[in-house]
């Protein structure tokens, strides 16, 4: 049976609608993907349940973490100062009270950042109310604003945490770092505090940063304040390369700690790694110690 004209002007426009509504459905999902920040502030908040998350800047999601990789901190030697002084910062944080953002700046593979996620692990254990960690990569420094938006609302304190912080674009990079150690005409939500991790005490644009170590030339001390940004943090803890009898007594805990029973010339080995490295670190003792539980047939790990 032939249909009516009046069916196939239905049928038509039903189409039509289908193929319009497929059309907008397509068009909001490519700007959302083209401005998540607008779109961040509309969504859901993850479960805040999660122990840690890592900031996803394109989408302007929270990732969660199921478990943050880090010793304990007993096994942190050589940084006792550091330590001490982070820990006692954080505790009060998370306990409600005044702290400081924090710089943990100096030599490579001494555990600057190793020492955060240690503490952060240390409180999830102990504290009734233990810190959110989030970590949000360098290259989306820019975005800090609208993480913030995004936590400052929970009911929970909150670490954002950058590690290796330096600038590929300085002036939205500043901005946006300013807003969260200063917090503008707002503040700084109470529920926030940022720490990050450099290798020098003045964060450099990475293009001055390379220049430096090409050319030996040092910045003033005195330098303007979008360089010296390091100055708007409450804390700066130093990172030093180890000695030889601190290198060795980190080996020794991990050793202790995984059940490990190397020959007697474990020493010798451990300082000639140390020089085929071309440095005495935490993370050369690690690396020491993973190769070396590899050749007794074991596999360690936090």
């Amino acid at each position: 049976m032939a249909k009516s004209s009046s069916d196939k002007t239905q049928e038509d426009a039903k189409s039509e609608i289908a193929h319009l509504t497929k059309a907008v459905e397509g068009l909001t999902a490519a700007l959302a993907r083209a401005n998540p920040a607008v779109k961040a502030s509309d969504r859901p908040l993850p479960p805040v349940v999660a122990a840690a998350f890592v900031y996803d800047a394109t989408t302007g999601d929270l990732r969660p973490i199921k478990q943050v990789s880090a010793p304990p901190l007993a096994l942190l030697l050589g940084i006792d100062r550091a330590k001490d002084t982070l820990l006692e910062n954080t505790v009060r944080f998370a306990a409600g009270h005044s702290a400081n953002n924090a710089l943990l700046w100096g030599a490579r593979g001494m555990g600057k950042s190793t020492l955060v996620k240690s503490i952060h692990n240390h409180l999830t254990a102990e504290s009734e109310n233990p810190p959110a960690l989030i970590e949000i990569h360098r290259e989306d420094i820019s975005s800090l604003p609208s993480l913030l938006h995004m936590v400052g609302d929970w009911d929970r304190p909150c670490i954002l945490f950058c590690d290796d912080l330096s600038f590929n674009r300085p002036d939205q990079d500043f901005k946006a770092l300013k807003s969260v150690l200063e917090g503008g005409l707002e503040g700084r939500p109470d529920n926030v505090i940022f720490y990050a991790t450099s290798n020098r005490r003045h964060m450099l644009p990475r293009q001055m940063a390379d220049q430096e170590g090409a050319t030996g030339i040092h910045p003033n001390e005195a330098m303007d304040e979008t360089i010296a940004l390091s100055d708007r943090f409450g804390l700066w803890l130093g990172f030093h390369p180890c000695d030889q009898n601190e290198y060795l007594a980190i080996i020794e805990g991990y050793l202790k700690a995984f059940n490990l029973s190397p020959s007697e010339g474990w020493r010798a080995a451990a300082l000639n790694w140390s020089i085929t490295r071309g440095n005495r670190s935490g993370r050369t003792a690690w690396q020491f110690v993973q190769n070396l539980a590899g050749a007794l047939g074991q596999k360690v790990r936090f």
